[in-house]
């Protein structure tokens, strides 16, 4: 690294240390809500990533196209002139600066940029060409309390842990919409540190969902540029899509085939009021030939965790659980 490159590494750390004293003040003067971490300011909102300041999050509607530069280009085929950026650092759930390299102050924080607290993973020497998961709508929570459930399989660069796509259930309201109902949307970050999210799809408790993350290459392909990422209530035939959507050079190496990523639990009755969620998981090598027993590793929330429920991983081949 050269000594600019230093240079300009240190100004843009203490920079964004300025900013967290700041936001930290102004959190505090301001009164927000107990289950935000102190420090992120209440303008930011909730994403699958952690907090985000809201002009970084942006909608596509069904037919656009997020191209490789962040720009989009909309079904009548007209593109945006300009490329956008995000301005402002971003969260994690505790509370981490994350610059927008996936860098925070604190240092790297994996899996990603997220609050997960249990998930089941697997990863590669080469290359995955395609995940798909299904499962069912857990009942909603028996308290409703302004909490945020994030339910989801996913994929990652191990090796350059920069953005994820993922097709997302969702309890509660986050940038993306929602309310106390359950709602799917597909997520892509984060490009230019912005956050892409497909229209919000409502879906109702014991309804059959299914997501699917998968390549745009012909097989074989190691590092493809662009992937579809699936959100389908299969009780209604409704679904929600990011098409061709670009992933910036990442190779999906690891996979995820259930994560629970929660904000605001501060007591068990603000999970699904039921014990867990199940995914029935298909995991597909690059060349398309679907991997028969993948070796599955389940990542269980902290002993130390807060509030004290029910928490616990299953993996098998086929079925990833998450507990709670």
């Amino acid at each position: 690294m050269t000594r600019n490159v230093h240079l300009f590494r240190e100004r843009a750390l203490a920079r964004f240390a300025v900013l967290a004293v700041l936001f930290v003040l102004a959190a505090s003067l301001s009164g927000q809500a107990s289950n935000r971490p102190l420090g992120v300011p209440e303008e930011f909102v909730i994403t699958p990533f952690g907090y985000f300041h809201p002009s970084c999050v942006l909608a596509l509607t069904e037919g656009d196209t997020l191209l490789a530069d962040g720009r989009v280009e909309h079904a009548d085929g007209r593109a945006d002139a300009n490329v956008p950026f995000c301005n402002y650092a971003h969260y994690t759930r505790t509370g981490v600066l994350v610059l927008g390299d996936g860098e925070a102050l604190r240092g790297i924080d994996p899996p990603t940029i997220s609050g997960w607290l249990e998930y089941v993973s697997v990863s590669t020497t080469s290359s995955y060409g395609k995940i798909s998961a299904m499962w069912k709508v857990p009942p909603a929570p028996t308290a409703q309390d302004g909490q945020v459930l994030f339910f989801f399989p996913g994929f990652e660069d191990y090796s350059d842990v920069i953005s994820i796509v993922q097709p997302v259930l969702q309890f509660g309201a986050s940038a993306g919409g929602g309310g106390n109902y359950w709602a799917m949307e597909s997520w892509n970050c984060c490009i230019n540190g912005q956050a892409w999210y497909s229209p919000l799809l409502q879906v109702s408790a014991g309804d059959t969902i299914f997501g699917a993350i998968t390549s745009n290459c012909k097989p074989g392909s190691s590092s493809c540029s662009t992937w579809n990422v699936v959100s389908r209530d299969v009780t209604t035939g409704k679904a929600t899509t990011l098409a061709k959507t670009p992933v910036g050079g990442q190779v999906w190496n690891w996979a995820f085939g259930a994560v629970t990523e929660d904000y605001g639990v501060n007591k068990c009755t603000e999970f699904p009021a039921n014990t867990g969620l199940t995914f029935n998981v298909r995991l597909y090598d690059q060349n398309g030939t679907l991997i028969a027993s993948p070796a599955w590793k389940g990542s269980p929330a902290s002993s130390g965790t807060t509030p004290k429920c029910a928490y616990g991983v299953v993996e098998t081949p086929t079925r990833e659980s998450v507990k709670y």
